[in-house]
């Protein structure tokens, strides 16, 4: 779970770090899902055999909410191959997103996969990340900042999990589809650098503390933006984009996964 020391991360030689975010399995159905799910098990075959260490920074499910012994139905090719992943010595860390915000220990206990509630930061082979989802950082979007107290809070969390699982369930997936929280208009454009919220905070934590890189995803819409002597990435997606980004030794680069 959530500690806010610094992390540190020293890559062996040949080995490569990959970052991906906003999956959305199981939107907008169960068999466009599917297809989804098979590109990014096919990307997953693909970076075994370099990587060192995998960050998901949330999102992975369109919806999905943890009851004490149900957790919801499918993704299991997924879950299998990151539990291969794991089970190889790769080190997953997983950023829960706002459409996963009632994770619990399901992932550290059954895959071994170490979940972050918050954002972190790593020093990866010298250099400085602060590496985050990124829902609720920066100024603006406070409908979503009120939204998400409510949806997190304990008292809210043991009404909705009185209600059957397969109602429950339903529900969530029912919401989450309606409020278009998947991708909304505002994700395919590119506001500009004052309208971008997580570019705003990425200046503000500069002020305090340098940082080479900022690690983002939420934003949907894959960005590189430089930031003085740092540089701000966001991941996009894996609905329209199907980008992700790999550092090695002293760099990164955000790709596409063209397969």
């Amino acid at each position: 779970m959530d500690s806010q020391r610094q992390h540190t991360i020293n890559l062996p030689q040949g080995k490569k770090i990959y970052f991906c975010s906003d999956q959305h399995f199981g939107a907008p159905n169960r068999e466009k899902s599917k297809v989804r799910e098979e590109k990014f098990i096919s990307f997953l075959n693909e970076i075994k055999s370099d990587c060192r260490t995998l960050f998901l920074l949330g999102d992975l499910f369109d919806f999905w909410h943890e009851y004490k012994t149900v957790v919801p139905k499918g993704f299991i090719r997924v879950l299998g191959k990151l539990a291969e992943l794991s089970d190889s010595g790769i080190k997953i860390y997983f950023f829960v997103g706002n459409h996963d915000l009632w994770m619990n220990n399901y992932l550290e206990e059954e895959l071994n996969i170490t979940t972050f509630f918050s954002k972190q930061e790593f020093l990866i082979n010298g250099k400085q990340f602060l590496i985050a989802h990124g829902d609720g950082l920066g100024p603006g979007d406070k409908g979503y900042k009120r939204m998400k107290k409510v949806f997190t809070n304990p008292f809210c969390k043991f009404l909705f999990r009185w209600l059957h699982p397969d109602l429950g369930v339903q529900l969530g997936n029912y919401l989450s589809r309606k409020n278009k929280l998947i991708s909304g208009d505002e994700d395919i454009h590119f506001l500009g650098e004052e309208n971008e919220w997580l570019v705003q905070y990425a200046k503000h934590k500069l002020k305090q503390k340098h940082y080479d890189y900022f690690i983002f995803g939420h934003r949907h819409l894959p960005l590189e933006i430089p930031i003085e002597n740092s540089l701000y990435i966001n991941l996009g997606d894996w609905i329209s984009y199907f980008t992700y980004a790999v550092f090695s030794e002293d760099k990164i680069e955000l790709k596409e996964y063209k397969k």
